[in-house]
């Protein structure tokens, strides 16, 4: 699919995307309306509220004293940031994945599944490019940024999961539409053993990210480290964000049969991962270092929610909470799986060079 063919679905998602959001961020004022608490519960007001509230327009509680006009301009100049930047990462991403990943028959679940995780890796770095204002507008601007930093980027993963779903709905469609007339794209056939070493060599960066550094002990020892003095010296909450794509420990004081049942959601991921980097090559129609990089980002976002809806189901109470459960940890890991995606398919990228050769150029 030509660049310009490419270009009107990725707008069109990206508007979707924005306009959802900010409609649902609008709509913030309706929970404080006299008889809301009655009709849908204190709790699923308090849930509501903290999923919307990272894209509401609502000024935040502002100091009493002194003038804070200041404040509010700062806290409005973050949204209009925030939104901004997520049409923009959107349509990017979205531009780069109808292009090399074009929704035509026999792509298009794939292209539908990579641009939903997209979706929530641009509401992911829309949050944190905007985080400062939204700081400074709280007064915290010179008080623990890093820490304040690592929890903005942790929020609106919820809504901009369940958005991303109509918007890759729609840059599909219209995709569809665009694709029609283009004539046959290409697909290049890739040898299933350079496929699956690609894939394995992918999948050990997440795996070092996933079972190395998620284990308690070692995690620990990043987010405490001493890491020196003055403005940027408490990294820690921050590098767990970046580095750390999961949480486990070893099985004391659990009974084993627990502790191997709550293990079977890293394995789960790592499926995931392998699977979709095996396909990935003969997926696209042009197999270069930045396209197996933003499909094995994409990837690793999907094995994420695949093994937290896995979890949800067999552990931790997921049972039990149910839907409230499965929508409140959407969205957690997306910062480390940007960081390990990107690590993880360029290494895929350049194993399946070594293995396979140079791609063929695209006409």
């Amino acid at each position: 699919m030509t660049w310009g063919r490419a270009a009107i679905p990725a707008l069109v998602g990206g508007v979707l995307l924005t306009a959802l959001l900010w409609w649902a961020g609008a709509s913030t004022d309706a929970l404080h309306l006299q008889g809301s608490t009655d009709l849908l519960g204190g709790e699923a007001v308090s849930d509501l509220q903290q999923w919307l509230g990272p894209w509401a327009y609502d000024p935040p509680q502002f100091a009493p004293d002194g003038d804070g006009t200041h404040y509010l301009d700062l806290f409005h100049t973050g949204r209009q940031i925030r939104f901004g930047a997520l049409f923009v990462f959107f349509t990017a991403g979205a531009l780069l994945l109808t292009r090399w990943l074009p929704p035509v028959a026999g792509r298009v679940p794939a292209a539908l599944l990579a641009l939903w995780a997209w979706a929530q890796v641009s509401a992911m770095l829309a949050v944190t490019v905007s985080a400062p204002w939204q700081i400074a507008a709280y007064g915290h601007g010179g008080y623990r940024f890093l820490p304040n930093l690592s929890g903005v980027m942790a929020q609106g993963g919820q809504l901009a999961a369940l958005a991303g779903l109509v918007a890759s709905a729609g840059t599909v469609l219209v995709g569809r539409a665009a694709a029609k007339g283009a004539g046959p794209l290409p697909r290049r056939e890739v040898p299933a053993r350079g496929a699956r070493r690609a894939a394995t060599a992918g999948t050990a960066v997440i795996a070092f990210s996933l079972l190395v550094l998620s284990y308690q002990g070692v995690a620990a020892a990043i987010q405490t480290a001493p890491y020196g003095g003055g403005f940027f010296s408490e990294p820690g909450d921050l590098l767990r964000q970046l580095l750390l794509l999961g949480a486990w420990s070893g099985p004391s004081g659990t009974p084993v049969a627990d502790w191997l049942l709550a293990r079977l959601t890293e394995v789960l991921v790592l499926v995931v991962v392998w699977w979709a980097l095996r396909l990935l090559p003969g997926l696209l129609t042009r197999v270069t270092v930045p396209a197996m990089a933003v499909g094995t980002v994409c990837a690793t976002v999907l094995g994420l929610g695949a093994g937290q809806l896995l979890r949800a189901a067999t552990v931790d109470g997921g049972p039990k909470w149910g839907l409230r459960y499965i929508v409140t940890n959407l969205g957690v890991g997306l910062p480390a799986a940007l960081l390990w995606g990107l690590v993880a398919g360029a290494v895929a990228a350049a194993v399946l060079r070594l293995t396979t050769g140079p791609a063929p150029v695209e006409n």
